[in-house]
C-alpha cells in the first residue's frame, strides 16, 4: 500500500458500505497526488448499490470497490484515520503507529433516503451527502494538518 510521499487516509464509517466508499473515492479522484486513500468498517456489509449509481452519476466509477473491515487492514500505518460517523468513533479498535484520528459526521444515506417521500427525493439525499462528502475531501490534506 505504500506510495511515497503521499498522506496515507484510511476513511471508517459503520459498515464501509456508502460515507467511506465515497470518502475514498472522492480522494483518489480529486487529490490522487497527494493521498492515498483507503477505506473501512466497523464491520462490512458491501458496498451500497445506490452509492455506486451516485457516485457514477458524479463521474467516479465505484463499482470495483469492496467493503472490508478495520481489522483486515490490521498492520497498515496510516497517517490519518477520519471517522464519519458516531458508530465509527466510538467502536474504532486501536490502530498502528502513530495515527492521528480525527472525526467528521455525516448522514447515513440509507437513514437520509428512508426519511424521502419518493424515490427520486430518496435518491436526492444521497446525492447531497455525496456532494457534502467531496467538499470535505477537497479540503484535505490541509484541513487534516491543522486539526
Amino acid at each position: 500500500m505504500a506510495d511515497a510521499g503521499k498522506i496515507k487516509i484510511l476513511f471508517v464509517c459503520a459498515h464501509n458500505a456508502c460515507r467511506s466508499q465515497m470518502a475514498e473515492a472522492w480522494a483518489g479522484h480529486l487529490k490522487g497526488d497527494r493521498i492515498q486513500a483507503c477505506s473501512a468498517g466497523i464491520d462490512a456489509r458491501g458496498v451500497n448499490p445506490i452509492v455506486v449509481k451516485v457516485m457514477a452519476e458524479a463521474g467516479v466509477d465505484i463499482s470495483g470497490h469492496r467493503s472490508k473491515t478495520v481489522q483486515e487492514l490490521s498492520g497498515i500505518s496510516f497517517d490519518y484515520v477520519v471517522t464519519l460517523c458516531r458508530e465509527a468513533r466510538e467502536n474504532l479498535p486501536s490502530l498502528e503507529g502513530r495515527t492521528k484520528v480525527l472525526h467528521c459526521q455525516f448522514d447515513a444515506p440509507p437513514e437520509a433516503a428512508a426519511k424521502a417521500k419518493t424515490a427520486e427525493e430518496a435518491l436526492d439525499q444521497d446525492r447531497r451527502i455525496r456532494d457534502e462528502i467531496r467538499v470535505f475531501v477537497e479540503t484535505l490534506p490541509d484541513a487534516l494538518r491543522r486539526a
